[in-house]
């Protein structure tokens, strides 16, 4: 039976204003979302992709991000050792193994799923570095103890420690690279995105410094880089909260949004450029 009277008039204009705004981002009969919006929820330029899984799965993004959050910013007052904290994150390897690996990697999947690949490797990949650190640090893996043998010498338990740290800063050094990589590329999301690579990497090439600086002996140098690297690794989380704040709120359609800086309308894509010069040559 149709609504009538003045509850049927009114839920018929709120029917009437849904679907006009809807019918602002429908094309060809698929619901589609202005670019600045889309990088804002999937930290991923609009590309287009086949099928409508965007529309039938929830959007992951905020999960990963959420993950490698509660992963990195324990360990970052713990690198600034405050309120006595420190133990370069052991104290928090589960931490690094569910919300740091699992979540993300449960993400990377999703994002792999819906189509997002830059997404799907940033957070696969870090969700394998947070799952390689735990294991690392996990007691009954026992890395350091390959290069520390049982009942050694101080001297010689040194030297060992001294050789496990140097080697440890080279997967740093080469995450940070990598990191690097994803900087440049994260040019066509936005600021916000671009900010937290920049500031991952700094804790990275710091973190690596400190272990090569505490293997050669100079601990006070050593202790001071790990701060800073704790201190970059404050700052980058800063903003991926807020970025997480921005996507949550974005999710359940908040009265108002957050700027994020977009740079997908300012970067123009390969294609973008290639069909404006081929339009160019058409008219000419």
């Amino acid at each position: 039976m149709a609504p009538t009277g003045a509850n049927g008039d009114h839920a018929d204009s709120i029917d009437r204003d849904y679907k006009e705004h809807l019918k602002r981002y429908e094309t060809n009969g698929t619901i589609s979302l202005p670019m600045e919006v889309f990088e804002k929820i999937y930290l991923n330029p609009q590309l287009p992709i086949k099928g409508e899984l965007r529309g039938t799965f929830g959007n992951p993004t905020p999960l990963a991000l959420m993950g490698f959050l509660l992963a990195s910013t324990p360990l970052g007052c713990a690198l600034m050792g405050w309120r006595g904290a420190g133990g370069g994150g052991a104290a928090t390897i589960g931490v690094f193994y569910f919300f740091g690996g699992l979540l993300q990697i449960i993400g990377s999947v999703m994002e792999w799923i819906i189509g997002n690949t830059f997404p799907f490797v940033v957070f696969g990949s870090y969700g394998a570095f947070w799952l390689a650190l735990g294991a690392t640090l996990q007691p009954s893996f026992n890395a350091e103890g390959a290069y520390v043998p049982a009942g050694a010498s101080a001297a010689v338990a040194a030297a060992g420690t001294a050789e496990f740290l140097s080697s440890f800063a080279f997967y740093l050094l080469f995450v940070g690279i990598l990191t690097m990589i994803y900087m440049v590329i994260a040019l066509r999301t936005n600021v916000v995105f671009v900010v937290i690579f920049f500031f991952l990497d700094l804790a990275l090439f710091l973190l690596a410094a400190a272990y090569w600086t505490l293997a050669e002996g100079h601990m006070a140098l050593g202790g001071q880089l790990e701060v800073a690297a704790g201190a970059c690794v404050f700052v980058f989380c800063m903003a991926g909260w807020y970025l997480l704040v921005v996507q949550l709120m974005q999710a359940v359609d908040f009265p108002f949004s957050l700027p994020v800086g977009d740079l997908s309308t300012k970067f123009q894509g390969g294609a973008a450029r290639r069909k404006a010069r081929g339009d160019i040559e058409k008219n000419a």
